[in-house]
């Protein structure tokens, strides 16, 4: 009898096991038929940039303004927290995302449409289309292209934040496509509509929208080229166009030694400069145009030590007039910086330098005015 019950147990535990052998291998070998939820997770990620500044110029404050001692009294050093940044990824399923970008360092001062940068939703179809809709930047060069959370040195450059504010890029509400031409990626293309009047703005400030293209590819290992062409206006500006130009490249020297080039020329209507013109009879938009080039060299080591990751050594040097036909006043800009990396991907690093500003003109008592900044700067990404 005993023999005949352990029998019977090993009949049911086979055909319980035979059972779930025979659901495992239907599940695989099934077509899924419910994507709503396939791929679905929740990310968090964000970056925290906090820094020391020193003016090192006599009677010019840390935003490099002259001003008078006599009769004023200017901050020349202070520590400030320039970004602190959370994003939100919500992955719904295979195809589509939202996106969720908010720096909190804006609380800091007049929070008006400032806190939130990014707020697309975004539908990926294939390698050749994506499609997203909402708050984002529009690639119009490699600042754009780049990781939001990547700053390689003080900051951006002087063009992206002149060209931001006119509307040509930085963050702005429309409609973007973007994907690979051929498969691999080794060329890219990005175009899409905006409203062009920047971030978190109720509406549009006229019935015209921004329109941009973009191409990139990759001509040899590690070397990329970047051409863009924009049209929009802004308020009650007439319609003007912007055009750019760039390329990057990673160049091995020896074994742990890399060099990182990087260079962009744009040029572009300065919406902000005609719609401020207060002339009866005053130029037509093609002549408020502002133009600049950037070359940045990184000379980077690679220690690879348990906790020194890396060493980057650059100089940024960056030539930009804001409105070169009807007021030309170019502004140089040099940036010597040091980068002491203490996780990969910059997740930690620690930067010290010098930004160096000079004017052809000076302009007393205004930040049209010769002058340095020195700085130490802490940025932790999570």
């Amino acid at each position: 009898m005993k023999q005949l019950y352990i029998l019977f147990v090993i009949l049911i535990a086979n055909s319980f096991v035979g059972q779930a052998q025979q659901k495992d291998r239907t599940r695989l070998s099934d077509t899924l038929k419910n994507y709503s939820a396939y791929k679905r997770k929740l990310t968090f990620a964000g970056v925290l940039q906090t820094r020391y500044v020193l003016s090192l110029d006599k009677d010019v404050d840390i935003n490099g303004k002259n001003f008078d001692p006599a009769t004023s009294k200017a901050i020349s050093n202070t520590f400030l927290i320039k970004r602190a940044r959370v994003m939100v990824k919500g992955d719904i399923n295979d195809h589509f995302s939202a996106n969720i970008l908010a720096n909190l360092a804006e609380f800091n001062t007049d929070p008006t449409n400032k806190v939130l940068e990014n707020a697309y939703i975004k539908y990926s179809l294939s390698e050749y289309f994506h499609i997203q809709a909402g708050q984002f930047r529009p690639f119009f060069g490699i600042e754009d292209a780049m990781a939001v959370d990547i700053i390689r040195t003080l900051d951006f450059s002087n063009q992206y934040y002149a060209f931001g504010k006119n509307g040509w890029q930085s963050f702005q509400t429309g409609i973007s496509v973007l994907g690979n031409v051929v498969s691999g990626g080794k060329i890219r293309y990005f175009a899409g509509a905006y409203n062009g009047n920047n971030k978190n703005q109720s509406s549009d400030d006229n019935n015209t929208k921004n329109l941009y293209g973009r191409l990139e590819a990759d001509f040899l290992k590690d070397f990329t080229i970047g051409i863009n062409a924009g049209s929009g206006s802004m308020a009650s500006s007439s319609i003007g166009q912007a055009y750019g130009a760039d390329a990057t490249a990673k160049i091995p020297l020896a074994r742990k030694f890399d060099l990182l080039l990087m260079a962009e020329f744009k040029t572009g209507a300065n919406f902000l400069s005609y719609n401020a013109d207060k002339q009866l009879l005053r130029p037509d938009i093609s002549e408020y145009q502002m133009h600049g080039f950037y070359f940045f060299p990184t000379l980077r080591y690679n220690h690879e030590s348990r906790r020194l990751r890396a060493v980057e050594f650059s100089c940024r040097y960056e030539y930009f007039d804001e409105n070169y036909k009807l007021a030309s006043n170019p502004r140089q800009t040099l940036i010597p910086n040091v980068s002491l990396i203490f996780a990969d991907d910059f997740y930690a690093a620690v930067q010290v330098g010098v930004a160096i500003d000079q004017f052809k003109n000076q302009l007393p008592l205004t930040t049209t005015y010769n002058h340095s900044l020195g700085y130490v700067q802490l940025q932790i990404r999570f």
